[in-house]
């Protein structure tokens, strides 16, 4: 009788944006299944103590942390070379690193809106490109990226963010057909309202007032969901998954307004 294998014991993942919310869950539960991870945020100060947290749990991985702004692509390479350096290899990329502002598009500079599209596109072309070509010079590997159901449909005041979004799906499209052959499979994870610290600073939405993850009426997640839907597509049970974006997003809206559905205006 066939059992499901999502196992990712023994092998060795990056994770950028890992020193809160999505990508320190997605850290904390391929080290929890045995991978090892090499972790990074632009200071040290904030990725250092999560590396320290998962070397301390009593888990099968082990954790790197790794400063690393990674719209510097010259930083993305040094990541690269420490993962390698460490643990011998790379099998897993997951691109979280992202971030947003609201603003109407009229009101957007030329600088904020390269801004936007540095942090969250082309940090995913530099980490794709260095840690793909480790898997591609290798036996293949598994990449993930991040987008948002703001990729998917209109978002008002968040036009920089939702482009940058849209154009990783794009992204990861191409890839997957580009990279089969190289043994390589490329998915995305569309995350909708997330409680992480910057939905709670934003929003109001604190960890105590979350619902709990039985109930399926929600429509605000835990980051731990994202990070089981990566563990899962990073696993062998997902091996004939490839160019596809999960929408991970609770009950759809049957309005416009995510924080008015919430209760939260």
């Amino acid at each position: 009788m066939h059992e499901p294998d999502y196992s990712v014991a023994g092998e060795t993942a990056i994770v950028t944006g890992a020193s809160q919310g999505i990508g320190r869950a997605i850290a904390e539960t391929l080290a929890a299944g045995g991978a090892n991870v090499a972790i990074c945020s632009r200071s040290m100060d904030r990725i250092g103590p999560v590396a320290d947290e998962i070397n301390d749990a009593e888990v099968a991985g082990e954790a790197l942390a790794v400063e690393c702004n990674v719209r510097e692509r010259e930083q993305v390479q040094q990541l690269v070379d420490e993962t390698v350096e460490t643990f011998g290899d790379v099998d897993i990329l997951v691109t979280n690193a992202g971030g947003e502002f609201v603003a109407n598009f009229e009101d957007i500079s030329a600088n904020g809106w390269e801004t936007i599209l540095d942090l969250n596109l082309t940090s995913t072309v530099h980490c794709a490109q260095l840690a793909g070509e480790v898997m591609r010079e290798g036996d293949g590997g598994v990449i993930i990226t991040l987008s948002s159901v703001n990729g998917q449909h209109a978002a008002p005041g968040e036009s920089h963010y939702g482009a940058a979004k849209a154009a990783i799906i794009r992204l990861t499209e191409t890839l997957a057909v580009e990279w089969a052959d190289d043994g390589i499979r490329v998915n995305c994870v569309a995350p909708g309202l997330i409680q992480t610290p910057g939905v709670a600073e934003t929003l109001g939405v604190d960890s105590e007032s979350m619902p709990p993850r039985e109930k399926t009426d929600r429509r605000i997640g835990h980051a731990e969901e994202i990070a089981d839907v990566v563990q899962f597509l990073s696993s062998p049970a997902a091996s004939f998954m490839t160019g596809e974006t999960v929408t991970v997003k609770g009950v759809p809206l049957a309005g416009n307004s995510m924080t008015q559905d919430l209760g939260l205006e």
